[in-house]
């Protein structure tokens, strides 16, 4: 009931499509929990907390003009979570708030990404302009997965 209510606020209140389109999560079924308007931006980054780390972690995704998006940049509170959780082939480096950053080590390049939303790696979407989306509340724990893709503007 909660994430139809937190779905249903989020088309009504602001889910325009925007220049760039609208970041779109769905359950696998295709039942569509929220769509954040990408207002003049082309990113967007998903934060988790590292399940072996526990510490917080940030992935980076450029938008592309087919509609498709591209895995930019990694980010971590702790350095380990770059070196051992991911690929990465150049040394991290600390970024102006604290935490490593490094690009992916490879090219992915995606049209829809499913991820895990659970209520231990607290999964959220980050858009620029628009308030932090909490996944893990939007789906059941028995199928907590969720699809991310994006919905070109008109």
């Amino acid at each position: 009931m909660v994430a139809f209510l937190v779905a249903a606020a989020l088309a009504t209140t602001g889910a325009r499509t925007g220049d760039r389109g609208v970041v779109v999560v769905t359950e696998p079924s295709g039942n569509v929990l929220a769509r954040v308007p990408l207002e003049g931006a082309d990113r967007f980054s998903l934060r988790y907390r590292n399940s072996l780390y526990g510490t917080l972690a940030k992935e980076h995704f450029t938008l592309l003009p087919d509609g498709s998006f591209q895995l930019r940049e990694l980010e971590a509170e702790q350095l380990a979570v770059l070196e051992e959780y991911y690929a990465i082939n150049v040394a991290p480096e600390r970024g102006e708030s604290g935490w490593w950053t490094a690009p992916p080590a490879y090219e992915l390049e995606l049209g829809e990404l499913r991820v895990a939303a659970t209520d231990l790696g607290q999964r959220s979407l980050l858009v620029p302009g628009q308030p932090p989306l909490d996944l893990w509340p939007l789906v059941e724990d028995r199928e907590p997965s969720v699809i991310i893709s994006i919905e070109k503007g008109r």
